[in-house]
């Protein structure tokens, strides 16, 4: 089983803490470090958050909330090891053919060592602030990344849709292993038809034990009608309760067939974060990757 940091660029913020958060990662044996996005935080959301009880978003006005492209190819050179994802980019809200260009490049520089965790948004006023239309995001998304997949497969590439057309073009340069694995997030029906169709590994938010097992279920069952093997989608689960007793946690999750464990940055945020990140690393990562 492997360790995500998942938000780390949300705790590391400045240009010290960051690289300090990937190196002390890649010390205590995590396999990558992950970024989250939103280009802006709305003064008035009345979209309901989907993993707080209340609908409310995390955080304040100025939170720190770094673009995760920018702050991953920032730390990429400090922590060779690492790999380096988004959780979660949001793909509707952003050029595909620019973000095709951005994420070749920064998997070429890295020696082919990114992932892109996606997700279609959960927040309306982000996506009218962005003057991108809020209907029908899923379709774009699912266009986007094939269209994306196209232009990484090779040169004089095409694609011709709703949301993207293009004639024959190159985008060079291209992943180092041809494509770039994709996993999405979320919870929802959509999401997990999403998942089976498209992505190389499933990343929902619940981390109730038994809501997640019947998650990852549900996903398995939707890769069967794909006509797909369960086991190509690698399933990654965030930690939250779990952090209570974390080597009991990774115990449960192993169980459930969970590939890669996502541990939340915010929980070693604060005086002695960094210590706190390295005994859990000994206590609870090493154990479990070994």
């Amino acid at each position: 089983m492997k360790f995500g940091l998942a938000f780390a660029s949300s705790v590391g913020t400045d240009s010290e803490s960051a690289l300090e958060i990937c190196r002390t990662a890649e010390a205590v044996g995590f396999d990558s470090v992950w970024g989250g996005e939103h280009v802006i935080r709305p003064d008035q959301i009345e979209s309901p958050y989907p993993y707080t009880e209340d609908g409310a978003m995390p955080g304040e006005a100025e939170t720190p909330i770094p673009d995760p492209l920018i702050w991953l190819a920032y730390v990429g050179a400090v922590a060779p090891t690492l790999r380096l994802g988004t959780c979660i980019l949001i793909v509707p809200q952003r050029n595909p053919l620019v973000l095709a260009k951005e994420l070749a490049t920064l998997d070429h520089l890295t020696g082919g060592r990114v992932e892109l965790g996606l997700g279609v948004g959960w927040m309306r006023e982000e996506f009218e602030a962005l003057g991108i239309p809020w209907e029908r995001r899923g379709a774009r998304n699912d266009e986007y990344v094939a269209a994306m997949r196209a232009l990484w497969a090779g040169p004089h590439a095409e694609y011709h849709g709703e949301f993207v057309d293009f004639d024959p073009a190159t985008c060079s340069p291209r992943p180092v292993n041809g494509s770039i694995p994709i996993l999405v997030g979320g919870d929802t029906p959509a999401a997990i038809r999403r998942a089976a169709r498209i992505a190389d590994g499933y990343f929902p938010g619940n981390s109730e034990p038994e809501a997640l097992a019947k998650l990852i279920e549900a996903v398995g069952v939707a890769a069967e009608k794909e006509g797909r093997d369960p086991s190509t989608i690698a399933i990654h689960a965030i930690f939250g309760q779990q952090m209570a007793d974390p080597l009991a946690g990774a115990e449960v999750y192993a169980k459930l067939g969970v590939d890669r464990v996502m541990v939340p940055a915010f929980f070693f945020a604060g005086p002695d974060g960094m210590d706190r990140l390295a005994t859990f690393g000994d206590q609870v990562v090493k154990p479990h990757t070994s």
